[in-house]
């Protein structure tokens, strides 16, 4: 899977890859795709439920070598 816009945030902790991501879906068109990439362990339950509140789709989460790789839908 690829996404249409990239965020990278790695390094970051929380609360910061949720303020990055809630900006950065805002700038996207509905349907697009946003990958994100994550190191805080915390972010495989934040953006899951982040976008159970907002109403936009986790398609995917990858873990890799150094963190994690999430693939978000703008629903609207």
């Amino acid at each position: 899977m690829q996404g249409d816009v990239i965020l990278d945030c790695k390094g970051l902790s929380c609360p910061m890859p949720i303020l990055k991501l809630a900006m950065a879906i805002k700038k996207l068109e509905v349907g697009k795709v946003l990958e994100m990439y994550g190191t805080d362990p915390g972010s495989k339950d934040d953006v899951p439920a982040w976008c159970g509140k907002t109403g936009n789709s986790l398609l995917e989460v990858v873990d890799t070598e150094d963190g994690f790789t999430f693939f978000i839908r703008r629903e609207k």
